[in-house]
């Protein structure tokens, strides 16, 4: 990988909004090979995470105000994401210059293209967990993997690596998520694919059933969870298939029935190998069932990159979950929890909520959008998920969407979702500041509650959550 990438490292990159969760870790990698690498980022411009960008700043990034001024020569490669808009100070300053631009998309492609052997998990949930899994099993396995992960990995994660989305390696393995909310998943080759589950997310079931089929049928082999309706259809433009799931007594892997153990803190179950009969004891420090679901994934991915069954079991006991994916952050004296977590479309938050569900004490949904374009989108889909995944007994809370400028559509926000949650016979509140969600959410806490703060696209996320649980306690 490293020979393969050294044309890469030859000129320097300028990463708009480096610190995003698409960016950093795109950026590390290509710092890990040696490239010089300067950014800018909004987040930064405004005050917010300072300690992401110091970390970065002490890696030898060389960061800059979101005005263009660190755009300096005709040789940068100007990396931002397709929805950054031309007027952009870094793109006029670009195309001033004549600097090359490339999006996030085609740089992730471009380097995971070269690996000789990509394994690429897609899907529309699970996609970081599943990554973060078959990163761990292959470094466990030995095979010293490149990992690009949208969130941090613990497993990874260290004082001088605090936000550990990304692994260099110096093996063939290259394991990246891939997405398809931009089309952009057509960009990728990969050795290995493995697909999760096909639902609505930003795009329609029949343009996700053409996205990813196409994954399939271009990839070399691929691990497909045939629990999933959509995906079984999808199983015979695969080559190389090895199916996975819960349920289905067809799975190649798969795990013996009634044999499923989930606590608040843990997944345990009987992995069945159903191509050779043998059976391996799985202990999952991770809760829920979908996590469970979600080991099966990254288990079958790995066998057909070639770790035995039995080693990736193995790895998987020592795994240490990813920042922001049902993340305990504590409890309080009088047992009050507190859970940090990424959900942010039907399918994530209806994970979230089972798992929460299946044991004993009210939950509190504190939800906000990750835009008025995704509300827009999936709106109908993600109220019908919270009243229907929760009791009378529990209170979804939104506050807006994140917005931090640009010229979206803001004629629709979270007070039409809380309305259509109540339609559907379900508890909301619609609080059009954080600050007074917390304020809400501490007057109405009482012992033995969950409290789970969900969202996306907002670092600052988990210092709310992390306030919250202090002010509780």
């Amino acid at each position: 990988m490293k020979d393969a990438a050294s044309d890469l490292t030859a000129h320097p990159w300028f990463f708009c909004g480096v610190g995003g969760s698409g960016m950093l870790p795109l950026a590390l990698i290509l710092r890990g090979h040696g490239a010089t690498i300067a950014g800018s980022d909004r987040s930064r411009d405004q005050g917010r995470t300072p300690e992401k960008f110091a970390w970065l700043e002490s890696l030898g990034f060389t960061l800059f105000p979101q005005d263009g001024s660190g755009i300096t020569s005709p040789a940068q490669v100007l990396i931002a994401s397709a929805a950054v808009e031309d007027t952009v100070p870094e793109m006029v300053r670009a195309s001033e210059l004549g600097c090359v631009r490339m999006s996030r998309a085609e740089l992730l492609s471009t380097l995971f293209n070269l690996a000789p052997c990509a394994i690429a998990v897609g899907g529309t949930s699970g996609k970081s967990t599943v990554t973060g899994m078959l990163g761990w099993i292959m470094t466990h396995a030995g095979r010293d993997p490149t990992i690009m992960n949208g969130a941090v990995m613990k497993n990874f994660a260290s004082p001088d690596a605090p936000f550990a989305s990304a692994r260099v390696g110096s093996g063939d393995i290259f394991v990246s998520e891939v997405d398809e909310s931009d089309g952009s998943i057509a960009l990728y080759r990969p050795a290995v694919a493995v697909l999760l589950n096909v639902s609505l997310d930003h795009k329609s079931m029949d343009e996700l059933r053409a996205l990813f089929g196409d994954f399939l049928t271009v990839s070399i082999r691929a691990a497909i969870n045939i629990d999933d309706p959509e995906c079984r259809e999808l199983a015979a433009l695969g080559q190389g298939v090895i199916t996975f799931g819960i349920d289905d007594p067809e799975a190649m892997v798969g795990i013996e029935p009634g044999s499923m153990v989930d606590t608040q803190t843990l997944t345990a179950a009987q992995v069945i190998d159903r191509r050779d009969g043998l059976r391996h004891s799985l202990i999952l420090p991770v809760p829920g069932r979908h996590n469970l679901a979600n080991a099966l994934a990254a288990i079958a991915g790995a066998s057909a990159a070639g770790v035995p069954v039995a080693e990736a079991v193995s790895a998987l006991a020592s795994y240490a979950g990813l920042a922001r994916r049902f993340d305990i952050l504590g409890n309080t004296t009088t047992g009050i929890s507190v859970i940090d977590d990424f959900g942010h479309n039907p399918e994530k938050c209806a994970a979230t909520l089972r798992t929460l569900k299946s044991h004993p004490g009210r939950v509190f949904a504190f939800f906000q959008p990750h835009g008025y374009g995704p509300l827009r989108q999936m709106g109908h889909e993600l109220a019908a998920t919270f009243a229907r995944e929760l009791g009378p007994e529990d209170i979804t809370i939104l506050c807006d969407p994140v917005y931090f400028g640009g010229t979206v559509d803001r004629s629709e926000g979270s007070e039409r979702i809380v309305e259509l949650i109540r339609q559907a016979g379900g508890e909301a509140e619609h609080i059009p500041s954080r600050d007074e969600c917390a304020e809400r959410i501490i007057a109405l806490a009482r012992p033995g509650d969950r409290i789970v703060i969900m969202g996306a696209r907002d670092d600052t996320l988990t210092a709310f959550a992390r306030s919250l649980l202090e002010r509780l306690d």
